[in-house]
């Protein structure tokens, strides 16, 4: 798949903008500040509902308005479909299909697959474990888009729960009794997301840990040999208790064993009973302590741990891996040679044809060293499309090519129409942007004619504007 177009309205520092792609390499080429990542980030929001870069959509909401668009056209084999996402302030974010009627921002995933690798990145391998399992929560959903309400989910029964952990240290403190047989409830809940989101995660690291080795491999030119782990809270929780157990009966501790993929029935009732294990700890701190929110992914490089041991270049290195082998993994499928193959029942496509995510690599050249940068290169060279950012040219190795856009102040231009004004300022009657209604005004992102709400705020939405 590819995305052959892209366009902007009031998004941050575009206040219109068109951009033609094609299949194969694209560099945006600019100086910091020009614009030419918030391109990038446009595309992966189409792709993941977020951004890379900030937690809240309002910042991508350029200075002034109250909403913004962005368009793209999707080209998948012979099929292309648009998307259309609005992002307003204050309000539930929405999105349309192939100029349908205006739904849920969730029903735009699935249909465009991305793997964006920035420097933020480093926080993969050098930051807390949040964002490791915020890797494998977009990974996930890329490869099972269901998956994305079973999140959302278990994210409520967290607060939930927690909430109810609180308000009985409330209680014991005010000398009141709680009745608890209502976190006997949540527990079950808590069970039962927790063990399909565990499943899919066993699962997921086992397909993904082939694909890291040999990235990290060709990347570091075999300078170490990567490897990743996933690291069970439920499974520390039933290993402490189970020592315990054998200090108090005086009896040798059995080993501990390590279940690679397990079942989501097996899964569920040991959260169950390390949930009743860790009960009167987090009656006492008022948090959930074990769950997938707890989980992490043990990184090693030569049998050390990345975290505290890798130099920055590694660390560097082993980051990239980890999105080369998500790039991998969606192209190419889990191994079916090993234990990996359960994964391809969660495995989700709705179309065996050009299923490999466009690769998008944000400021990455400038990182590396002329080795790994030509390592890169071809690495790359054969991808079906590549989203590049660079600040100069010198960044891009010379044998990479492909079609060259330059970003200055709000304006992305081709190269090859640099010598043509008259071109370069022209929309193409086929772009997204002509399918604007001339109900709405590129300059306020207002629909002309609409009354603005009691806070200034236009009532109208581009979307319905269209369908008007």
């Amino acid at each position: 798949m590819y995305v052959s177009h892209l366009s902007l309205l009031d998004y941050r520092s575009y206040e219109h903008v068109d951009v033609e792609f094609q299949p194969g390499i694209n560099i945006l080429v600019g100086q910091n500040g020009q614009g030419k990542t918030n391109l990038a980030e446009a595309i992966g929001y189409i792709a993941t509902l977020g951004s890379h870069r900030v937690a809240a959509d309002i910042a991508l909401i350029r200075a002034g308005a109250h909403r913004a668009m962005i368009r793209s056209r999707i080209v998948r084999g012979d099929r292309s479909q648009t998307v259309e996402i609005e992002i307003i302030n204050g309000k539930a974010n929405r999105a349309r299909v192939n100029r349908g009627t205006p739904g849920r921002a969730a029903d735009a995933l699935g249909i465009l697959k991305t793997v964006l690798f920035a420097p933020e990145d480093l926080v993969l391998v050098k930051g807390d474990p949040d964002a490791r399992r915020r890797f494998l929560n977009e990974l996930t959903i890329f490869i099972s888009p269901r998956m994305s309400s079973v999140f959302s989910d278990y994210d409520r029964v967290i607060k939930q729960r927690s909430a109810l952990l609180k308000s009985a240290i409330a209680a014991r403190k005010a000398h009141r009794e709680l009745d608890l047989s209502t976190l006997d409830i949540w527990d079950a809940k808590l069970a039962s997301l927790g063990a399909q989101i565990m499943a899919f995660r066993q699962r997921l690291i086992v397909a993904l840990r082939p694909y890291v080795h040999s990235s990290y491999d060709e990347v570091s030119m075999s300078q170490s040999v990567a490897h990743i782990e996933y690291e069970s809270s439920v499974e520390a929780v039933l290993a402490d208790a189970r020592k315990l157990d054998a200090f108090r009966s005086e009896e040798l501790p059995q080993p501990d064993v390590h279940h690679t993929v397990q079942s989501i029935e097996d899964i569920e009732a040991e959260l169950l009973e390390s949930l009743k294990i860790v009960r009167p700890r987090e009656l006492e701190r008022g948090v959930c302590l074990v769950g997938p929110h707890r989980d992490e992914v043990a990184m090693t490089l030569n049998n050390l741990p990345v975290k505290g041991y890798a130099s920055h270049g590694e660390s560097w290195s082993f980051a990239l891996a980890l999105r080369l082998a998500s790039y991998r993994l969606m192209t190419d499928g889990p191994d079916s040679q090993d234990a990996s193959d359960s994964l391809s029942q969660y495995w989700w496509t709705d179309s065996d044809v050009d299923t490999e995510p466009v690769l998008i690599l944000d400021d990455v050249f400038a990182e590396l060293d002329s080795k790994r940068r030509r390592q890169l290169s071809r690495i790359i060279s054969g991808a079906r499309q590549v989203i590049i950012t660079a600040a100069v040219m010198e960044d891009i190795p010379e044998d990479l090519g492909g079609n060259i856009f330059h970003v200055s102040a709000g304006t992305v231009v081709p190269e090859n129409s640099l010598d043509n004004s008259d071109n370069s300022e022209s929309i193409n009657d086929d772009s997204l942007a002509s399918s604007l209604p001339s109900s709405v005004s590129v300059n306020s992102g207002i629909a002309d004619g609409a009354e603005p709400d009691q806070d200034g705020e236009d009532s109208t939405s581009p979307l319905d504007a269209e369908d008007a």
